[in-house]
């Protein structure tokens, strides 16, 4: 069995980050993975700060610490264990798995990877995890020719999901944050109007923008109580919620709304599926991108090494600006 030393983050607790030094054994049905890069997920903030939440079947390690941090990242294979088929070394692969993915080299079980389709630059491939769930809420948000859509949240996924509602014909995109720079990126890459909610009411603003009726699709992807509910008080009558967020605390809701007005609720969150179903509609999130009709590079904010893994952090936790924060080995 081969083995690899590899260093590799380690959440000791809240703000509690360093790079240990871990041996990674290739099992039998094991597959070892030499990272390209790596990316801060929002989860993964939340996790710096302190705030883990309850076990689900997300989680291969109890959510606790310490916390062997890390999931969104690509790379190459260098080793595959006998009883594995479906890979070898030489392929480029994407993770979808929590494997400790700040790292050198991680292992994974064959579930937990992709090929990478397409021919894609490992650079955006890397990022293929938190894409191809943003572009599966885009593709699948039920937006229509002529929809008023917004899009609640500007960070890494709301400008992908903001980018598919224009492509798919949405006559209207707004995009509301409370972040200038994301907004100023979200109108750059085709939002029509922008939102700083800290500075006016959103919902006024959208009522104001669609003739008092409403959006016809909102998508919440801020995952704030008051996201939440500022996103059903701006939904028209019969008009549909898209929740995309993790929300992993309660929260609540004014879900007089939704029974009152027939609000439709579409979930394009991906917790619930399985791997084999992955498997189908991954290609298809990512073909967009190959294609370059929808843009990711600009929403890579920062690029850090792996041994600045603590700068990275802090500058992940003070600056919400920062959309995708990266890191190579």
């Amino acid at each position: 069995m081969e083995k690899f030393i590899t260093k590799a983050a380690r959440l000791n607790g809240a703000y509690d980050i360093e790079l240990i030094e871990r041996e990674l054994v290739c099992g039998e049905d094991d597959i070892v993975v030499k990272n390209h890069l790596m990316g801060i997920c929002g989860s993964d903030k939340s996790f710096y700060r302190g705030s883990m939440p309850p076990q689900t079947a997300e989680f291969r390690q109890p959510p606790g610490f310490p916390f062997l941090l890390g999931h969104e990242s690509g790379g190459t294979v260098v080793a595959v264990g006998s009883r594995v088929s479906d890979y070898k070394v030489g392929d480029k692969v994407i993770a979808f798995g929590w494997n400790n993915n700040f790292a050198e080299y991680f292992k994974a079980k064959a579930f937990q990877l992709q090929p990478v389709p397409f021919g894609l630059d490992m650079d955006i491939a890397s990022l293929g995890e938190p894409t191809a769930c943003a572009m599966y809420s885009g593709l699948n948000c039920r937006v229509q020719l002529g929809d008023s859509v917004v899009v609640m949240g500007g960070g890494y996924a709301g400008q992908i999901i903001a980018q598919c509602a224009r492509l798919k014909g949405a006559y209207l995109v707004i995009v509301v944050d409370v972040l200038e720079g994301k907004l100023n990126l979200a109108k750059s890459l085709g939002a029509d109007v922008v939102i700083n909610s800290r500075e006016e009411d959103p919902v006024a603003r959208v009522k104001e923008l669609t003739g008092g009726i409403g959006a016809d699709v909102v998508v919440e992807c801020a995952g704030t109580e008051e996201s939440f509910n500022a996103a059903s008080a701006m939904i028209r009558h019969n008009g549909k919620f898209v929740f995309y967020s993790w929300v992993t605390r309660p929260v609540t809701l004014n879900i007089s709304r939704w029974h009152d007005d027939g609000l439709e609720f579409v979930n394009t969150c991906l917790v619930h599926h399985t791997w084999q179903q992955r498997y189908v509609w991954f290609p298809e999130t990512m073909r967009p991108i190959a294609q370059g009709m929808v843009k990711i590079r600009p929403l890579i904010t920062n690029e850090f090494k792996l041994t600045d893994l603590k700068a990275g952090f802090e500058l992940a936790d003070r600056d919400d600006a920062a959309i995708k924060i990266v890191f190579r080995p």
